[in-house]
């Protein structure tokens, strides 16, 4: 792992892979870190001629943390957003877009794939539209546009996913159940919950930094980053968009719009695929993001 400093933010990332091949970055969802892009997933990407790259989003991982910033409150987050204010946030996607540019700037890298899951689809999609000259292709994963008409998260999930979990330093036990119980009620139901390799995964993370109070702050990041289909229109280069039949956190008619929005995008519908990324659709996926850089 290395450490960048980055638009006054310190970013931690790893590479993969021969530094002359083209690139592909990968950027991490909401509240979680690079690691969810495995090893052998990035080593997949590598033996299929890529550089990769994954890194840990501002707030999260050993990037720099925003804890300094009050706890996030979800009802004056509504109460702003319904009456058309702008919410006191401490960062936007816009702002983790600029991350992603920024890092490829540190390493001297002029242009790259992209890739995102859930939110960090959302940030890809900015980037994509909004610094087209740095983007070779796009691959968006079980993420959305912005579109206010589209299904909601149920209140049950958001529920699971803001509330705050034990100090895994405190009470091990109860932090695994809680992360453990939102894993599986987002999964996917056409492959096995792996409970040891997600409670390794969890806890892995867990060690290398535990900051309470990041996925508040993304949720929050996310909510004022409005519709993005009059931006995404303007995409010009090759554009996958994946999404799981499953997926119970962001739905499919989110993928759908997604695709429908940018031109010429490609809709890949996987069924039994969940808000997860299962080892099991690695090739899948891997084959969807190869097909698609190859198309530039």
């Amino acid at each position: 792992m290395n450490i960048l400093k980055i638009n006054d933010v310190d970013l931690a990332y790893d590479s993969f892979g021969n530094e002359n091949d083209k690139a592909i970055l990968l950027i991490a969802g909401l509240g979680t870190q690079m690691i969810r892009w495995s090893d052998s997933f990035c080593q997949i990407l590598v033996a299929r001629g890529f550089r990769v790259i994954r890194f840990d989003n501002r707030d999260v991982g050993c990037s720099s943390h925003f804890s300094h910033y009050p706890t996030l409150d979800f009802n004056s987050l509504s109460f702003a957003l319904m009456s058309g204010q702008q919410p006191d946030i401490p960062y936007t996607l816009h702002d983790m877009a600029k991350d992603a540019i920024g890092l490829l700037d540190a390493l001297s890298i002029d242009q790259a794939h992209f890739i995102g899951r859930s939110m960090g689809g959302m940030i890809a999609q900015i980037v994509a539209s909004e610094y087209p000259e740095r983007v070779l292709s796009l691959t968006s994963i079980m993420s959305s546009t912005g579109n206010p008409a589209l299904p909601q998260t149920s209140p049950e999930i958001m529920a699971m996913m803001t509330k705050p979990a034990p100090n895994p330093f405190e009470d091990e036990a109860g932090f695994l159940a809680h992360k453990l119980s939102f894993a599986k009620r987002i999964a996917g139901t056409g492959y096995p919950f792996e409970e040891d390799a997600y409670r390794t995964l969890i806890l892995e993370e867990a060690q290398r930094a535990y900051v309470p109070g990041s996925v508040g702050r993304q949720i929050a990041a996310m909510a004022v980053a409005g519709d993005r289909r009059p931006r995404l229109a303007t995409i010009k280069v090759p554009v996958l968009v994946i999404h799981g039949v499953d997926d119970p956190l962001i739905d499919p008619a989110c993928g759908e719009d997604t695709a429908s929005a940018i031109p010429g995008a490609e809709l890949m519908l996987v069924e039994g695929m969940g808000h997860d990324l299962p080892h099991q659709l690695y090739k899948v996926i891997a084959d969807g993001i190869e097909r698609t850089a190859r198309r530039n």
